[in-house]
């Protein structure tokens, strides 16, 4: 019996080889960058801003807290599309990331030197609001690295390091404050290490320029397109980022609020509440530790991306709903696990289901900075809406209402995700 063999030109044609692994230096550096930018602008997020507010607004520290985070973080949404499309076109001998890395950092470590010397709330906001537009340009372009610098086969748990980072960077922030007792100190040592992790990235960064050709004149018109993806032709970049603002929606309601949470149920006062958030925090990020190692591991290794952002979204659900109804401080202990292992594994596959679905390539920084609005917008209406929610029924502090919309939004949002087609 003859044996039939296809002809060369018959048999399939082998895959294309993988891009070699990035060296190990580059994504430590990345990870200590991103470490570094999160601490600067998470910590007066988290702690240090709601303990400077309600020392100078005591009797309205809800309203004067959303307003200094609102009106920085609506110019951290302008800024980080900006900024990235600038990554994208610059042309200098430095490259086209490493101006806009240290840049927006030594603007970020001036804009929290006001916040710190301010006492007024008007100062904090104009501070807050130079700190977010810095800060945010630093942070689009280090989202750009991921598809610039990590080959497809390491996305997975390169982004897991990198979402870890936010927790770690939001447990170091509280440590810090709880251990510094200087207003000034609490603000500018977060900032200075961040300073100071950009710096060795961008010593180890192998950096080139925009090629001159590449990209059109950056107008006006231009920068307003920057915030319209058309749904038609980029139907999964649009429904990550539907999904992503949702999800952050959840996110934000704790990291915004849980400070006035530990002071209105629990009995913590400014002067001690540092220490009540440090310790929910290093529970949540044991949560987070575990959630993001083996998230970014099996999305890896099964190469599906959807499956996991559901199950995130369910657990963080679960999560708030623990913490809407808390009567107690262990119990919002208990809470803290689950929302950190839910957030290990959603930040584990975010940032590399949002690489799989980039409408173009050559505006990676640019695309990146738009689905960054959808964490960035979460920080501007969290604190505007919660406001009024707090103040629905007796007492003034409905943190149950809050927080048990956070959950109606992050299941939401993991549901959403489902829609990508291009993606696992």
């Amino acid at each position: 019996m003859t044996t039939l063999h296809p002809s060369p030109a018959s048999a399939s044609p082998a895959a294309p080889p993988a891009a070699p692994d990035a060296p190990t230096r580059l994504i430590v550096a990345m990870a200590l960058a991103q470490l570094g930018a999160y601490l600067t602008i998470l910590t007066p997020v988290v702690v240090t801003m709601s303990i400077r507010v309600a020392q100078i607004a005591p009797n309205d520290k809800s309203a004067a807290l959303g307003t200094v985070l609102s009106v920085g973080a609506v110019l951290a949404l302008i800024g980080n599309p900006f900024f990235g499309a600038m990554s994208d076109r610059t042309t200098s001998r430095f490259g086209k990331r490493r101006p806009w890395l240290i840049g927006g950092m030594l603007l970020g470590f001036a804009g929290l030197t006001i916040v710190a010397l301010g006492d007024t709330i008007g100062v904090l906001t104009a501070g807050w609001a130079i700190a977010q537009l810095g800060v945010n340009a630093t942070l689009a372009t280090l989202t750009a690295l991921l598809p610039d610098q990590i080959p497809t086969q390491q996305r997975g748990r390169v982004s897991g390091i990198m979402g870890l980072m936010t927790s770690v960077a939001i447990l170091g922030g509280t440590a810090i404050a709880a251990v510094l007792t200087s207003t000034l100190l609490m603000f500018l040592v977060p900032a200075a290490i961040g300073v100071a992790t950009v710096v060795l990235l961008i010593v180890i960064l192998k950096d080139r320029p925009a090629a001159a050709e590449q990209h059109a004149r950056y107008s006006f018109g231009e920068f307003l397109r920057t915030f319209y993806i058309n749904p038609r032709r980029h139907p999964d970049f649009a429904w990550n980022i539907l999904s992503r603002f949702l999800i952050w929606m959840g996110l934000a309601s704790v990291t915004t609020y849980q400070a006035y949470l530990l002071i209105d149920r629990f009995g913590y006062t400014t002067d001690n509440v540092a220490g009540g958030i440090l310790l929910a925090t290093l529970i949540t990020t044991g949560g987070l530790v575990i959630g993001s190692t083996f998230g970014g591991m099996l999305s890896d290794r099964t190469g599906k991306r959807k499956p996991f952002v559901l199950g995130a979204g369910v657990v963080l659900a679960v999560a708030l709903l623990v913490i809407a109804f808390a009567g107690s401080f262990p119990v919002f202990l208990a809470a803290c696990v689950l929302f950190g292992l839910g957030e290990g594994v959603y930040l584990a596959v975010d940032l590399a289901l949002a690489t799989d679905v980039l409408p173009n390539p050559d505006d990676a920084a640019k695309d990146m900075g738009v689905l960054n609005i959808a964490n960035a917008l979460p920080q501007s209406l969290v604190p505007i809406l919660a406001a009024p929610i707090l103040a629905i029924g007796s007492g003034g502090a409905n943190y149950g209402l809050l927080f048990g919309l956070g959950a109606v939004v992050a299941v939401a949002g993991s549901l959403l995700v489902q829609m990508i087609r291009g993606a696992r």
